[in-house]
């Protein structure tokens, strides 16, 4: 599938104000991009997002389909959720096996954000954020015994904040809550529901700022792939590979890895095999998946496959990786706003018998600031693992193929990442593809 036209933009100078609405001032608490990431982008003609209509956008859409459901409120334990509610960043991968922080979103639109320590400052750029509070820990390590007694107290706060803003609505939406907070809420007569499927939802959607950002998470990740792409050779170890995505991303403000999923050679089959101190051969295969979260919080989900070495790859590399691409730009072409995820998988291109035992586990995902909703299998899955719903324009998907026989010397992973518009899909990925490859 060709690019989709790529129109170049003069970045609007403003004084006081970066390039995404933000406070040109060193000296703050917001992360964000580097300068490296605004000269790139600023040469690429790339538009930067406009971070408080951004914020608005997604804290509008939120309280639409709390209202939707009739809900007094959502509870927020996720910090990629909580990240969407407030755009607030706070120590993220500790977060998610350390639930210090909550955030609470109520029907007439007030915010609420539970703060490790309760530090005021580091949510004050954004003003939408109505309250900062503490209390949020009844994590065992953080409470030990008095973890029942620390949960109440949170409790309390949240249910006098929904007696002062949601009056007897008692109906509030909770995705990821320690067990005695959960057990706390029922206990006062909190009907608790599933939050988890409102925020799914609600992310899935993207405005016109986000596509701006992903835009520019995606151009920022690709340049740290073609830094990988210089030091990937014969000598060198998965490691070093690897670390060059990794100081790539910081070092244009991005944020973490979710995973570390590259190999080489014979352990790019089977797949999933996370890199290692192997050291890259001659004339072997090495594949990637990025598992990115780059600047602005937001996941460049792209996977290639590089021939390392000096030579020419086999023909059976060659068809190997042929077999990849026109899984990805076929399946990528049954795109459309409108169609259900069961006719979408129905209508994938099948997989040769050689590689279907080892296919990948999607043919499809959601993207925003991790992998999201939905998650669309192969047809041959459909009955023990599918699940319905629809494509609407504004969703973002990842297109994947895994290609590698049983017991086959090697593998071939490949991942684009798109956009559904009103008429169809923009492929938003431009890392190109091995030439070698390609044959």
């Amino acid at each position: 599938m060709p690019d989709a036209p790529h129109v170049a933009y003069q970045p609007k100078i403003r004084p006081g104000l970066r390039p995404d609405s933000t406070p040109d001032d060193d000296d703050r608490i917001e992360i964000g991009p580097t300068p490296l990431a605004y000269r790139e982008w600023a040469a690429a003609g790339l538009e930067c997002p406009d971070l408080p209509a951004m914020r608005r956008f997604r804290l509008e859409r939120l309280v639409r389909e709390i209202r939707r459901r009739e809900l007094a409120g959502v509870l927020l334990f996720d910090p990629l959720s909580v990240r969407y509610a407030t755009d607030t960043s706070n120590m993220q991968v500790w977060c998610t096996h350390n639930p210090c922080r909550a955030c609470l979103v109520t029907a007439d639109g007030h915010m609420v954000l539970w703060e490790y320590a309760a530090l005021k400052y580091m949510s004050a750029y954004n003003p939408l954020v109505s309250e900062v509070r503490g209390g949020a820990s009844f994590f065992y390590f953080s409470t030990g015994e008095r973890t029942e007694e620390k949960a109440e107290a949170f409790v309390g706060q949240v249910d006098e904040l929904l007696r002062a803003r949601a009056g007897a609505n008692r109906r509030l939406a909770v995705d990821k809550i320690q067990i005695a907070g959960l057990r706390a809420l029922e206990h006062l007569g909190i009907e608790v529901l599933d939050g988890e499927e409102l925020m799914e939802k609600t992310r899935a959607i993207k405005g016109p700022d986000e596509i701006k950002a992903m835009r520019c998470a995606l151009w920022a990740c690709e340049a740290a792939i073609a830094e990988m792409r210089q030091v990937a050779a014969p000598g060198v170890t998965e490691n070093d590979v690897w670390a060059e995505l990794h100081r790539g991303n910081i070092r244009r403000g991005g944020e973490w890895i979710e995973t570390r999923i590259l190999s080489s050679g014979p352990r790019t089959n089977p797949w999933f095999q996370e890199c290692g101190p192997r050291v890259l051969k001659n004339n072997e295969i090495l594949s990637f998946d990025t598992d990115l979260i780059g600047c602005y919080g937001m996941c460049a989900d792209i996977s290639r496959a590089w021939f390392i070495g000096d030579g020419r790859p086999t023909q059976r590399q060659r068809d190997m990786h042929a077999v990849a691409l026109d899984q990805l730009r076929y399946n990528m072409s049954r795109i459309r706003p409108g169609i259900t995820f069961k006719e979408l998988s129905q209508a994938c291109r099948p997989l040769p018998d050689a590689y279907v035992a080892q296919r990948y586990g999607s043919v499809f995902h959601g993207v925003g600031l991790c992998d999201e909703w939905p998650a669309i299998k192969y047809a041959v899955d459909w009955e023990q693992r599918g699940y319905d719903g629809v494509i609407e324009a504004g969703m973002m998907l990842c297109v994947e193929a895994y290609i590698g026989e049983v017991g086959g010397p090697d593998g071939m992973k490949l991942e684009d990442q798109v956009l559904v518009t009103e008429s169809g899909v923009e492929n938003m990925t431009r890392c190109p593809f091995d030439p070698l490859l390609l044959g």
